[in-house]
């Protein structure tokens, strides 16, 4: 089979492949590639030598068998025979679920997680939402530290269990979403350095230096991201993918790497016959993310909209530490513009940034899918110091009102892994790092990042510890007790209606209409034919529906329809949707 790389800095590169040796050559046809010729079928090992130093791990290994730091491996992704026909599905209309496979069960592999795969039908999701899959030191972690960009993390079970899992879920009617990460890479097991100008210090990331996406050398640096991007779409028949922090993508080309890459994936799209697309994480609030590249867009389908959940957050729970304080003013103002504007933060002075922040949205050329809405998410949780969720704090019925503002908001709902029952496990920050000098470096800074926030080092879990990522497994007994299994019947009951009302899927922003009353502690919106009140108070709390006939589609508490008043009498901390034509 024919081996390449590309090491522009290299005198002499040598392919290691099964114990045999022999020299690459130079590539007439394009500058800084090496290629060569050996016999190698599925699973034969190799590697290269720059120079005569040490056997390096390919940069676009479809496989490292050993880790990050071992020989990659030859995969024939022919092989494999898929048994699901698949059509696709796009993401308007779609529910997300963030799925962390070491933790979605102890078993903490694909295989595992494709065995509960059924509940998330039941539960009425469309898409799973996969963190990093790219192979990362050590057996378990969040997957942020990834490197070997076109590989599966081995302990995870590799391609073929990513292959195995996709199939199952397509089997079931489910898409599936990759995130990706391709801001930063490692640090620990990252080679790319020596074979070429992979990063810039023309830029910093919180993370080091930047990708190299606009200095020299640039060309072939995107081609590899976006090769690594296509690889997971057509290889392993993925749908989508979620794109790491895309503000630290630093470029300054006239073409954005962004805008190259969902030009690509739009032509992946039209050749195989099924919808793509890219989400982005995003703090910028710039609407250029997702506007189309034809009105000088990005073209991004999609991005994660924080705004909504910090209104949501401070709303439910009334912090107001670091990013909080802007929202925590006025949580339920802020809640209201972000219903119905999408972002809180479109010019506004943020506080916590010292700075104007954001730009408006065109909410007439701006569909409400393209925001993802979401009350938890693995950041949201897991960058708490003891990675606790909502349901450490709030009510069931807090928790009813904060998931049906969820999935009825003019958004693409995701729900985060166990949400839907009220999980009792933390999402705790958790490494397995073989390098003991960083795993300490990683200690400290967790211990000390938080200590400056009150609190006490001793109170704050140790990422190496393997008890902090046992905490975090999910524990499937849950769902079978009350509370939660309430809660996950609200869920069903709340995605249900998603389908069964068009209304609560029409990506029209300016449809939505908002009223509250921040000292009663209720608010209620109207989206179409369908009203939904939330009372966040502990009394009870009369909302102003006004006249007509109404019916109850669902409601946390037993409510009766509203009478000649038009007043809707909501318990407190509950919540309920209806239909008023």
């Amino acid at each position: 089979m024919q081996f390449e790389v590309w090491a522009p800095q290299a005198d002499r590169v040598t392919l290691h492949c099964e114990g045999t040796t022999r020299a690459l050559a130079r590539d007439p046809a394009r500058e800084g590639w090496w290629t060569g010729e050996a016999e190698a079928g599925d699973g034969a090992r190799y590697g290269f030598a720059l120079d005569d130093g040490p056997v390096l791990p390919d940069p676009r290994s479809r496989r490292q068998p050993d880790g990050p730091d071992g020989l990659s491996a030859v995969v024939d992704h022919g092989r494999h025979e898929w048994r699901a026909r698949w059509a696709g599905r796009g993401l308007p209309g779609a529910v997300l679920y963030e799925l962390h496979v070491g933790t979605y069960t102890r078993e903490g592999t694909l295989d595992a997680a494709a065995d509960r795969l059924e509940h998330l039908v039941e539960l009425g999701v469309t898409h799973v939402e996969l963190m990093p899959l790219c192979p990362f030191p050590g057996r378990h972690g969040w997957g942020y530290e990834g490197v070997s960009l076109w590989a599966v993390h081995e302990p995870y079970g590799g391609p073929e269990a990513l292959k195995r899992f996709v199939d199952r879920a397509h089997g079931l009617g489910l898409g599936v979403v990759l995130d990706v990460v391709h801001n930063h890479l490692g640090p620990s097991g990252n080679y790319l350095p020596r074979f070429g100008p992979y990063f810039t210090d023309t830029h910093t990331t919180p993370w080091g230096t930047a990708v190299n996406l606009d200095a020299p050398g640039s060309d072939e640096v995107r081609a590899f991201l976006l090769g690594s991007a296509l690889a997971w779409l057509r290889d392993y028949r993925i749908d989508g993918l979620r794109l790491d922090a895309v503000h630290a993508l630093y470029d300054t080309r006239a073409c954005h790497f962004l805008e190259e890459l969902s030009a690509a994936v739009d032509g992946l799209a039209a050749e195989v016959g099924r919808p793509l697309f890219l989400i982005a994480e995003s703090d910028m609030n710039n609407p250029r993310f997702i506007t189309p590249r034809a009105e000088n867009g990005l073209g991004l389908h999609a991005q994660w909209n924080d705004d909504f959940h910090h209104a949501l957050h401070t709303a439910l729970t009334g912090e107001s530490q670091g990013y909080y304080a802007d929202f925590a003013r006025a949580p339920f103002a802020a809640l209201a513009k972000t219903l119905t504007g999408g972002y809180f933060h479109d010019g506004t002075y943020s506080s916590f940034r010292g700075r104007s922040h954001g730009r408006p949205l065109d909410r007439a050329r701006v569909g409400g899918h393209r925001l993802l809405g979401y009350s938890q998410t693995h950041d949201q949780v897991g960058n708490r110091a003891q990675g606790d969720r909502l349901s450490a704090h709030l009510s069931p019925g807090l928790l009813a009102c904060a998931a049906t503002l969820t999935l009825t908001a003019p958004f693409t709902p995701m729900l985060f892994m166990g949400e839907e029952w009220a999980a009792g496990t933390p999402w705790q920050f958790f490494t397995d790092h073989t390098d003991p000098e960083l795993a300490e470096a990683v200690r400290r800074g967790r211990r000390r990042e938080f200590a400056a926030h009150g609190w006490a080092e001793e109170d704050v879990p140790d990422p190496q510890d393997p008890a902090t990522r046992e905490r975090s497994c999910l524990d499937w007994s849950e769902p079978e007790r009350e509370p939660h299994a309430r809660v996950l019947a609200w869920y069903r009951r709340l995605i249900a209606l998603r389908r069964e009302q068009p209304d609560l899927t029409d990506p029209d922003l300016a449809d939505t209409k908002v009223a509250y009353d921040a000292d009663a502690r209720w608010l209620a919106f109207r989206r179409g034919d369908v009203r939904v009140a939330v009372n966040l108070g502990k009394e009870e709390a009369a909302i102003p529906l006004g006249t007509g006939r109404v019916e109850v589609l669902a409601a946390w508490d037993p409510v009766e329809a509203p009478g000649p008043d038009g007043l809707l009498q909501v318990p407190g901390e509950s919540c309920v949707v209806l239909t008023q034509p």
